[in-house]
């Protein structure tokens, strides 16, 4: 009993002196396995850096490494694209860790693991909870990469929104909108924004040379007159269009001359082949023009374009509603608005004449109905309307017209439809993005059948088309996009229609009048503010038209102005105008 009970007090003794020695070694392995982990952290072999970190994470009242640990896993996981690993070991940081001092960093990392993923809102504002005034340049540089890939406008105005003071924000902003100035408010904006943020303005609106006034000012059209092949008849030709819009600028410039407004008016045949005008464009005499008007069709406008760019001549397009006519040439411009400022001003107007905010869309098969149709729904629904449907038709689908608005569920006594699928006055507005007369004309049947008060609203070019006669747009709710149209009790309009039935001896046509509104518009451009008018223009928001309803070329190289009217008793009567 003796000899066991010494040697208890002996294994007592040992196990006194053993057990600190275990402790001892114990914090000797965190320290190995730390500095082991993060040698692999800096060998790049981040997946062994994980698993050797992984067991330092948890909490030990001898483990200093805890922190240190999770930071490095989170850190590893990161740089082998585990993003959500990462993110998950970061907030857990966070969460247990709320005073460690190394926490800006953690937010540095954590935000740059949401900006990866996109979200950018959530990364923004984490990055926007760092103290520390030396990090300032690294974060900004990693928003700034973050951000430079975001195009969408929309999403970059809510961040503007929500972090008004962030420069990186409003200078992604204003990458955004220099890329898509298509929109007049967005234009207002960017200029807002440069000047907000000094920044140089010909980086993001090219400049163009200072304007030159001189006594006389030529003007050089390019168009397909067709001179060779037109016949000495009093028929119609068939570039009527041409030749009508010519004979309405040659007025503008005599009444332009009666006013001491000198207009040298050159005509030059382009006769649709590419290769006279590349000829035409190598003479010194067109190099020496100070507005240049034209082409017609799509395949001559390449040419002209470049030409206008590299001798630095304005370039008007009196027809098209295409915005890729005139690129991204400071000195070209559309006479008429393009088809994306049809749409957004018709989503607008639509919006703000319903009663009922709701509507439906149909549109035709071309691209540039299907860019009206779009760019009226995006505006439709930002101002409040509810897009029921939008429907593209085909000669194969028009029975979807008549089968969405008049499929009939209940007949009068007379077997009258009296209620339909879609339920008679549910109905704000049918907005019809297609000039193809078996389109509109299956809309207007359609409504006519319902017999409520949906508003159709669809363009101008329907009036020149003999589908309908202009009794039957009196007797329905429908409203045109009328860029071009002239009022009858417009005094300039008579005094116009006078002065060509004089010359002409018939009535002015549509193009007619387009010419002649055209020139006068130009002629006193170029009058009042010199053969680059386009900085002056830019600063105008509405310039007073004669035949027309007048122009607005504010932040813009399209017409932003767009009359709305209706017909009451076969007169056009204005409704509104954006």
């Amino acid at each position: 009993m003796k000899h066991t009970s010494m040697i208890n007090k002996k294994l007592i003794l040992c196990l006194l002196f053993f057990i600190p020695a275990l402790a001892f070694a114990q914090v000797t392995d965190y320290n190995r396995q730390y500095f082991n982990a993060k040698q692999l952290f800096r060998e790049g072999k981040y997946n062994l850096a994980m698993e050797a970190f992984k067991p330092l994470i948890p909490y030990a009242s001898n483990n200093q490494f805890s922190e240190y640990a999770a930071f490095y896993y989170a850190l590893a996981a990161h740089n082998q694209g585990y993003n959500a690993v990462a993110k998950d070991m970061f907030n857990q940081l966070k969460t247990l860790h709320p005073d460690w001092d190394k926490m800006d960093e953690v937010n540095f990392w954590l935000g740059k693991v949401y900006l990866d993923n996109k979200d950018y809102f959530q990364g923004i504002k984490i990055l926007a909870s760092i103290k520390d005034k030396k990090m300032e340049k690294e974060i900004e540089a990693l928003k700034t990469k973050a951000l430079a890939p975001v195009t969408d406008v929309e999403t970059l105005k809510m961040m503007r929104e929500e972090y008004p003071k962030d420069e990186v924000v409003g200078k992604a902003l204003v990458n955004a909108l220099a890329k898509d100035m298509a929109d007049k408010d967005s234009r207002a904006l960017l200029e807002t924004l440069i000047s907000q943020y000094n920044l140089k303005r010909s980086d993001y609106f090219p400049e163009t040379p200072k304007t030159i006034h001189k006594d006389t000012y030529t003007v050089s059209v390019l168009l397909p007159f067709m001179v060779s092949t037109l016949e000495p008849t009093p028929g119609r030709k068939r570039n009527q269009i041409v030749l009508d819009f010519y004979e309405g600028m040659k007025l503008a410039a005599d009444t332009l001359a009666k006013q001491n407004v000198k207009i040298s008016l050159r005509a030059y045949d382009t006769d649709r082949n590419t290769e006279k005008i590349k000829t035409l464009l190598k003479t010194d005499e067109l190099k020496s023009s100070d507005l240049l008007v034209g082409p017609f069709f799509p395949e001559e406008n390449k040419a002209i374009q470049d030409f206008s760019l590299e001798n630095k001549i304005n370039v008007f397009n009196p027809f098209s509603n295409n915005s890729d006519v005139i690129g991204t040439n400071p000195y070209a411009f559309l006479y008429q608005p393009s088809v994306e400022t049809m749409g957004r001003k018709s989503g607008e107007f639509m919006a703000a004449s319903v009663r009922k905010k709701n509507c439906i869309v149909f549109y035709g098969t071309s691209r540039r109905d299907s860019l009206l149709a779009a760019t009226f729904v995006d505006k439709a629904r930002e101002r409040g309307l509810k897009v029921l449907g939008s429907h593209r038709i085909t000669k194969d689908n028009l029975g979807k017209v008549v089968g969405t608005l008049a499929t009939a569920t209940e007949y009068d006594e007379y077997k009258y439809a009296k209620q339909f699928t879609l339920r008679k006055d549910s109905l704000g507005g049918i907005f019809v993005a297609s000039d193809d007369a078996l389109i509109y004309t299956k809309v207007l049947g359609a409504v006519d059948t319902r017999g409520d008060s949906a508003l159709v609203l669809g363009s101008e070019d329907w009036l020149e088309q003999t589908a309908l006669e202009l009794d039957k747009y009196s007797s329905l709710p429908v409203a045109f996009i009328a860029p071009n149209v002239s009022l009858t009790n417009n005094p300039y309009l008579i005094a116009f229609n006078r002065k060509f039935i004089r010359t002409h001896g018939r009535t002015p046509s549509l193009y007619a009048r387009m010419g002649y509104e055209f020139m006068l518009f130009a002629g006193n451009q170029l009058h009042k503010n010199g053969a680059y008018f386009q900085e002056s223009m830019n600063k105008e928001k509405y310039i007073p038209g004669y035949l027309t309803q007048g122009f607005n070329y504010e932040f813009s190289r399209d017409n932003q102005l767009i009359p709305f009217i209706r017909f009451r008793h076969g007169k056009a009567v204005l409704l509104d105008k954006r």
